[in-house]
């Protein structure tokens, strides 16, 4: 049971205690209707504290028949009442605070104390930005880690809820899920729970499930991690105009609400706590000093500990990788964005056939692996469904042609430890080739 949990088992027992108190009062004052009254509230209580035992340790935790024993006690007591007997006040509360210590010592002795953290990770493709934590809970035997996909909905143009997506199904087979149904955190309350999506409300392409929002998580654990799901490009933290063009990320409600947000270097976590110092009050500033850790981004370690053979490559793939003689072809992992699409629409389309064009030509030697943003349906379809109709058909030919690799899998990293070098939109994804010494050239869209 998490600490949280014990506190809350032992919470129940000083409301049993404090009901003793009224009942012996009651008692003595022959006021049986408010005694059988409190009997009754204090059988409740012991019943709710044995279900919530029951949910985080089992039916079979030694403390379930202590209090079983003690609802026992309870009801015979309030039997003899009902039933016109007579009852000793001072009996009656012995009977009752024996069998309390006897919870008490149970809670106290049976119920061992551990460590229990959450992940709740929402796109799978997203997951490496929580597996190297994930992987340190899980060594830890005295910690139970859970890891929860959540599932998130598109966004319809007028801000309703469009289709849901769940991608429980997709991460790898060495990472236990529990469904998202079957873990209660207000039963469970676990002492740490992380996410990656820090947006809550305020996203105009996808929301996660309401319940799932920062603002509702922080009710359940003592301490909400915020891990960004992605690497923003590192800049000097005295560069004004290119702080101003990450604010946003900083104080997204995520940001906001958890305890501890962690990001990719020293240099990021001076932006984050100026950017929100600026925005709440400068007398702020050591709060964000406090809450805001530049310990470095998850996907770097998931990216550098990850090496080919790790992964299951495609037949296909294979086939569009090797030439003829045998040897491999260069691989150009081609990255592209939804706000790229957003910002410049058809000229971006044209952009993309023309890479198509000048890579379908020299098939023979390079092999293109287009992997688009995630979120890139979501984002377009919700914001310009008429580019989204024309971006389909662009994929669908793409596709359809067969001379390059089409790659929306949850693999991000497949196609990192795939790939010599990046081209394409700005993304997390060039700082991640960049850890790896990959070289990166950035799209212009003005270049046809």
């Amino acid at each position: 049971m998490t600490k949280a949990g014990k506190k809350q088992a032992e919470d129940f027992l000083k409301l049993l205690e404090q009901g003793h108190s009224g009942i012996k009062q009651t008692l003595e004052d022959k006021n049986y209707e408010v005694t059988l009254d409190l009997l009754s509230q204090c059988q409740e209580c012991a019943i709710k504290l044995g279900e919530s035992i029951e949910a985080t340790e089992g039916e079979d935790c030694a403390a379930i028949p202590v209090i079983e024993d003690y609802c026992e006690h309870a009801y015979q007591i309030y039997d003899t009442i009902q039933q016109g007997g007579a009852v000793s006040a001072d009996q009656a509360c012995k009977i009752l605070r024996k069998s309390l210590i006897r919870m008490e010592n149970s809670v106290k002795n049976d119920i061992p104390e551990r460590r229990e953290v959450v992940f709740l990770p929402y796109k799978a493709s997203m997951w490496d930005s929580l597996e190297s934590v994930w992987r340190a809970a899980d060594d830890d035997t005295e910690c139970d880690a859970y890891v929860i996909p959540i599932p998130y909905y598109d966004k319809n143009p007028d801000g309703r809820f469009g289709q849901m997506h769940y991608e429980g199904d997709q991460y790898p087979d060495y990472v236990p899920i529990t469904g998202y149904e079957e873990y209660d955190l207000a039963l469970h309350r676990p002492d740490m729970i992380f996410i990656h999506n820090p947006y809550d409300n305020c996203n105009f392409a996808t929301s996660v499930l309401p319940q799932f929002y920062s603002k509702n998580l922080k009710q359940y654990t003592e301490k909400l991690v915020y891990i960004p799901y992605f690497i923003l490009d590192e800049i000097d933290p005295s560069n004004r105009e290119a702080v101003k063009g990450i604010s946003d990320f900083c104080i997204a409600p995520g940001v906001l609400n958890a305890d501890v947000v962690v990001v990719q270097s020293e240099n990021m976590r001076q932006i984050y706590i100026n950017v929100l110092s600026e925005e709440v009050g400068e007398n702020t500033r050591f709060y964000w000093e406090k809450k805001i850790l530049g310990l470095g981004s998850p996907k770097i370690d998931k990216i550098l500990g990850s090496k080919e053979e790790d992964f299951e490559i495609p037949g296909e793939w294979m086939r569009l990788l090797t030439k003829p003689d045998g040897s491999r072809k260069k691989v150009i992992l081609y990255n592209t964005s939804g706000k790229a699409l957003l910002q410049h629409k058809e000229k971006m389309l044209r952009k993309m056939e023309s890479v198509f064009h000048i890579f379908r030509e020299n098939a023979e030697d390079v092999v293109l692996l287009w992997r688009p943003h995630p979120l890139v349906r979501a984002m377009i379809e919700s914001m310009h469904p008429q580019i989204w109709e024309e971006y389909r058909k662009i994929v669908e030919q793409y596709r359809a042609e067969g001379w390059g690799i089409y790659d929306d899998s949850a693999e991000l990293d497949r196609a990192l430890v795939l790939c010599d070098a990046y081209y394409g939109d700005g993304s997390s994804l060039v700082q991640l080739c960049q850890k790896t010494g990959k070289p990166v050239m950035l799209q212009n869209v003005e270049i046809i």
